[in-house]
């Protein structure tokens, strides 16, 4: 037994030694190397069949114990890789030592050994208990400043008409009858299958959230198939299915709802967008295309819009076949004064002079094109002339949009001119309106005002989530109608939506430049830094900040550290490794924000995910067959000097390099801005293990917030797009998580709540699947009501 813990040692220790010099070698702590050498010793010692080497790897972890505490200080997470495996060993070498001195002749003298061997494996079990208990939890006692229900909110009663409820995005409802007091006897009260399955090896992902008007749900499948559903019961009433094809990216977040005057023929109808470039009105009551909107109930999006198709040595100039899927809808069609308005998905990072970025406004009831938005060409206000397109490689609007009816005003969360990651050949608007909210005027689409959240941005920190408008406290008794944008540098900024001034200050702060060796690249020396409110999921990265599931793959992670480029947020690309913190993903990302208006608070989901990104010069990025898009992996670039690759920063293990929590969900007072509480974002349970399945383990790590929250009128917040299967109920002034429902499968869209025909209040979400996860891709769509 002794010569078997010394081969363990001997392994570890081996690899702790090789693995500590190099870190050491790179500047890094001196811990992993010296502990490595100090358990070689011990297991020459082992082998000898002498106590002494137990006696020494125990030393060495009474001198971990210090350590440990001295980096990670009371952070749980930061201290189980530091601390679990030691523990565990130690307590093996404490039971093996009465036996040890047995074997030299001494007296065993086994109590004290025996006693702090059960004490160390006390010890470890607790540690593994206490994973089962929320950390980095943040409770305040932020007193509640009351606020007022909007008129828009007001008007929409139950009815659920947009994708964060009305217009002004806050997925907030006035439904009271579930309330923190019952809300602990919800349970299932229909369920519906819709047959249109979220299938991820065809790139469909099911991100939404259904419309409620009147007694009936309306969901849109990713592939963009529309079926209708008794509110109340779940029955099926109608489906639509517009044989969409598209190679890439298929979701259907949204959809819109309008009711057009008295005595239209076509009636209330619901408008949808396709990931083909269509847009589609429907009979609401029927579910067939109104015949007097566009052609038979059907507008052709790619008119004007030139798509490309990328091969080897592409001539960004030339004019070629349209390519399904270079630009697609996938949060689809905003109403607001009789007019749709939409923007549109952009692959990304494949080539320059991909499709256009521009904005387009319909008639809500004809299809006819009322104005377009063309930020690289404002003289064309609705189609280009003929044979020309609209501007090509714009930054584009793929998150939802919002509307002020009352303002008339849209505003517009901007994408970036693709390719994402280098910017020495963007043009001038490129840079001015690329992570720039933008402000439009609702009835001719001319510009009112825009604010940039980044400058010359070459880390894809493009603005992933609807505004909300937001009467918020001004401090003086009285009230601002702000536009607050998240964004996934965890940044949030609150600005007048009638002018785009910030309400809560912005300055500029210096920021890394390049090392020099990027061609043709230039950089901002400042970025916007909105400091009177809290920034979230984006804090400074150092070499103790570093994790692992072990003590092995936290000093891989660490030897990674030191071995990239890391300056801090913004570090500039490179060839390079260089870590960007927030990755690409945020930060915040399209889940959006809740916000209570009657207790001023906002809530948000976060995802904490560092990547590793890097630039290929052009002559080493070798075949470039596989033009699939994706957010992750290599990216060809073309038509740049670079290509392009990007990967989560994560162990050999697979486990993120980064102390949990990897995800958070967060209230923040809008009266005060400071942050109200916070809860890790569901736990490990669920997440795949490999040929293994899932894991059943429920670790309230934190995972990465995969979708947004609805807020209600009784205090309560619902969320089910955790990774793993639960739909959860919090209390939106303490954060108490007060009751959750175990869903068959992974949810990633908002849920949403209304009063039904019956009388009952539900909560209803889809469940088709969680991202990153290949099992239970369903088709469910789900309603929690109190019992009758």
């Amino acid at each position: 037994m002794l010569w078997a813990f010394g081969l363990l040692l001997a392994v570890v220790g081996l690899v702790l030694a090789a693995g500590g010099a190099y870190l050491i070698r790179l500047g890094g702590s001196w811990y992993y190397g010296i502990a490595g050498v100090l358990m070689l010793a011990s297991a020459a010692l082992c082998f000898k069949g002498r106590s002494a080497g137990l006696k020494l790897f125990l030393a060495l972890v009474a001198g971990t114990v210090p350590w440990a505490f001295w980096e990670a200080g009371l952070d749980f997470w930061a201290l189980v890789p530091r601390l679990v495996a030691p523990v565990f060993m130690a307590a093996l070498a404490l039971l093996l030592l009465p036996a040890a001195r047995r074997h030299e002749g001494k007296p065993a003298r086994a109590l004290g050994p025996r006693l702090g061997g059960l004490g160390m494996l006390t010890i470890f079990a607790g540690f593994l208990g206490l994973m089962f208990v929320p950390h980095n939890v943040v409770q305040t006692d932020l007193p509640i400043v009351p606020g007022q229900v909007s008129d828009a909110t007001a008007a929409s009663g139950e009815s659920w008409l947009s994708w964060g409820k009305t217009g002004e995005g806050t997925r907030f409802s006035t439904a009271a009858q579930i309330t923190p007091e019952n809300v602990g006897e919800l349970e299932v009260a229909w369920t519906a299958r819709t047959g249109f399955v979220a299938n991820q090896s065809e790139d469909k992902q099911d991100q939404n959230t259904p419309l409620y008007v009147d007694g009936t749900l309306y969901q849109c499948a990713a592939a963009s198939q529309v079926t209708a559903l008794d509110g109340s019961t779940g029955e099926i009433k109608w489906q639509y299915d517009p044989k969409g094809t598209s190679p890439l990216w298929k979701r259907c977040r949204t959809m819109g709802y309008y009711a057009p005057p008295a005595g239209d023929a076509c009636g209330p109808r619901i408008v949808m967008s396709t990931t083909d470039m269509r847009l589609i009105s429907l009979k609401a009551e029927t579910g067939e295309p109104c015949e007097s909107f566009g052609d038979k109930g059907v507008v052709d999006l790619s008119v004007g819009m030139t798509q490309i198709v990328p091969q080897g040595d592409l001539d960004p100039t030339a004019e070629v076949s349209p390519l399904p899927g270079f630009l697609a809808q996938t949060t689809g069609p905003f109403i607001g004064r009789d007019k749709i308005v939409l923007g549109g998905w952009v692959a990304d990072n494949i080539s320059v002079g991909e499709p256009s970025g521009a904005v387009r406004a319909f008639n809500a009831l004809t299809g006819e094109l009322d104005w377009a938005w063309d930020l690289g060409n404002p003289e064309i206000t609705k189609l280009p002339p003929e044979g020309e397109s609209y501007t090509k490689g714009t930054p584009n609007v793929w998150s939802g949009i919002a509307i002020d009816e009352e303002l008339g005003m849209v505003y517009l969360p901007m994408g970036n001119a693709t390719p994402d990651y280098y910017g020495g050949q963007r043009r001038g608007f490129d840079d001015e309106y690329g992570a720039a909210l933008v402000a439009l005027n609702l009835d001719d689409g001319r510009e009112a005002w825009h604010f940039s959240t980044v400058h010359h941005d070459i880390w894809d920190y493009d603005l992933p989530a609807q505004p909300a408008l937001a009467d918020i406290p001004d401090g003086k008794g009285g009230t601002d109608k702000a536009v607050i944008q998240i964004t996934k540098r965890g940044q949030i900024f609150v600005l007048d939506r009638r002018t785009g001034e910030p309400l809560k200050r912005v300055v500029e702060k210096p920021v890394p430049v390049s090392d020099g060796k990027i061609e043709g690249e230039y950089y901002s020396e400042t970025q916007p830094y909105s400091v009177e409110m809290p920034t979230i999921a984006a804090d400074l990265l150092t070499e103790k900040t570093m994790w692992g599931a072990t003590p092995i793959d936290q000093m891989l992670c660490r030897i990674m550290f030191k071995s990239y480029r890391y300056e801090g947020e913004f570090t500039p690309q490179s060839t390079q490794k260089t870590i960007m913190n927030p990755g690409n993903g945020g930060g915040f990302n399209w889940a959006s924000v809740s916000y209570d208006q009657t207790r001023n608070r906002m809530l948000v989901v976060d995802m904490r995910m560092p990547t590793v990104s890097w630039l290929i010069p052009r002559d080493e990025y070798g075949q470039t067959e596989d033009l699939v898009m994706n957010s992750h992996g290599r990216s060809p670039q073309f038509g740049l000097p670079y290509g392009h690759d990007l990967h989560n920063f994560m162990s050999p293990l697979g486990v993120p390099c980064i102390t949990p929590p990897w995800g958070m969900i967060s209230a923040i007072d809008l009266a005060t801005g400071e942050i109200a509480w916070q809860q890790p974002a569901g736990t490990s349970e669920d997440t795949p293990l490999g040929t293994l399945g899932k894991s059943p383990l429920k670790a309230q790590i934190g995972m990465p917030g995969m979708a947004g929250l609805v807020t209600t009128g009784a205090g309560l917040a619902f969320h089910s797009g955790t990774q793993d299967y639960y739909l959860r109920a919090y209390d939106t002034e303490t954060g108490d998580i007060l009751w959750k429902g175990r869903l068959p499968s992974g949810s990633q869209a908002a849920p949403l709540t209304y009063i039904g025909k019956d009388g009952r209040q539900y909560v209803v979400l889809t469940a088709g699947g969680a991202r990153y996860n290949p099992f239970d891709q369903a088709d469910w769509i789900i309603a929690y009501a109190l019992p009758k």
